[in-house]
């Protein structure tokens, strides 16, 4: 009840599954897992004669630090940075006390953090866990939607609707096109996010491995910063500063946006379609839609995704505006707003659970679909106009705006009209089946 963060509070239930990638404490595991594993793979360099290759069961005591990183090892880190005012050192020392009691480790302990800055152990960090994040809660839960709203489009298909271009009557499509339309564009940009991969920069203080090649310039050190990214499943950058230039998170922040943007459109479209009639909505027992209005039954659901996709954006927008710009070789304004990339992500998810859970309230209200046709008539006339076309009248459009335009026409007048045109037998029967012509 006193949580500053909506997420945290009314919402906690559906985010609850970006927490272990996006807390502080999953973060303080990113940060082990990484201090660890380039300890081991300073461990098998044969330039490093200083730390010797590491013994199997000390390689399983290392991995089972990670495997069994708690609450408590969060716990005991927070409590150490309250001395050290300094989230990556605390990690170090926290890890320094752990590999001191692996038998045969206690004398190594300084190549823990060795020649490393704080970016290097945090890029890597947050590159580990939106891979993951990516891979188990984002990616699938866009394909979900995805799949959701192929299926709906091709069940819908051939259910003819009035289309309004501008807001005023137009040329008749179907439900399911419309549909489509987003179908397709989601999975255009889900086909991008798939494809994205983070970025790692692991050089030292400003990107150049400088202590690193002072304590064993004989080492390939580049070399081993790129086989060292690598197996965390990052793309080595080859020259940076002290950071990661984030091009990456700005890539991201570009594809989420757009997905998120589709995501908008659509919410929008089908609040207009429910207001319209198109789709009705499944009555829920109990539920209250106005506090003083009995009979509302509102388009929440879509009210609720355009909301949070809105604040989705923002936050992925300004990532990609902020995050690549720093001073020179290094300044910490990106620091803090790394800290709320699971905020962007949280309030995503939100909005996905609240489309999945509106669309599975919509149905179809064909009779209001077939009065609306019934009601315009008028829209037949781009049909005839260019069927006139096809066969070389002249002034063909100029005749159909002129009988049209502005004008109250039953489907009975447009049709004497045709059949007194220069039209084959079955255009003309095609037209009087309309709006099925199409």
């Amino acid at each position: 009840m006193n949580e500053l963060s909506p997420l945290d509070g009314r919402y906690r239930r559906s985010t609850e599954a970006l927490r272990p990638f996006f807390s502080e404490e999953a973060l303080m595991r990113a940060r082990a897992e990484v201090e660890i594993r380039y300890f081991m793979a300073l461990a098998g360099e044969p330039g490093i004669r200083e730390l010797p290759r590491l013994k199997a069961r000390q390689v399983t005591a290392l991995e089972q630090i990670i495997e069994r990183f708690s609450s408590r090892d969060a716990l005991s880190i927070q409590t150490i940075e309250r001395t050290t005012n300094h989230d990556v050192k605390a990690v170090e020392y926290f890890l320094k006390g752990k590999i001191e009691r692996i038998a045969g480790l206690k004398p190594y302990t300084s190549f823990l953090h060795f020649a490393l800055t704080s970016e290097d152990v945090n890029n890597l960090s947050y590159g580990l866990l939106i891979h993951r994040a990516l891979k188990s809660i984002i990616l699938p839960e866009v394909k979900v939607l995805h799949r959701t709203l192929a299926a709906m489009s091709g069940r819908l298909k051939r259910v003819p609707m009035l289309s309004l271009t501008h807001g005023q009557p137009a040329t008749p499509t179907t439900v399911g096109k419309e549909l489509a339309v987003f179908a397709d564009r989601l999975g255009r940009q889900m086909a991008q996010l798939k494809a994205f991969r983070m970025q790692g920069k692991f050089g030292g203080a400003v990107g150049n491995y400088a202590a690193h090649s002072i304590a064993y310039p004989d080492v390939a050190w580049e070399a081993f910063g790129k086989r060292f990214m690598r197996s965390l499943g990052l793309d080595p950058l080859t020259h940076t500063t002290q950071i990661n230039p984030h091009d990456d998170l700005a890539e991201l922040g570009h594809v989420m946006s757009r997905i998120n943007t589709i995501l908008l459109n659509f919410s929008r479209d089908v609040w207009l379609y429910i207001s319209r009639g198109v789709f009705a909505q499944k009555v829920i027992a109990g539920e209250v839609g106005s506090s003083t209005m009995p009979h509302k039954v509102n388009p929440i659901d879509f009210e609720n995704a355009e909301g949070n996709l809105g604040l989705s954006t923002a936050l992925f927008s300004h990532f990609a505006e902020k995050l690549p710009v720093s001073r020179l070789q290094r300044d910490l304004s990106d620091s803090t707003v790394q800290r709320n990339i699971g905020v962007a992500f949280g309030y995503h998810v939100l909005a996905i659970a609240s489309l999945r859970k509106g669309i599975g309230k919509l149905s179809v209200n064909r009779a209001m679909l077939k009065h609306e046709l019934d009601s315009h008539p008028e829209v037949l006339a781009e049909a005839i106009q260019i069927l006139l076309r096809k066969h070389g009248v002249a002034g063909a459009y100029e005749q159909l705006k002129k009988l049209t335009r502005g004008a109250k026409l039953s489907k009975s007048d447009l049709l004497r009209f045709a059949d007194s045109l220069p039209l084959t037998r079955e255009e003309k029967a095609r037209l009087k089946r309309w709006p099925e012509f199409h």
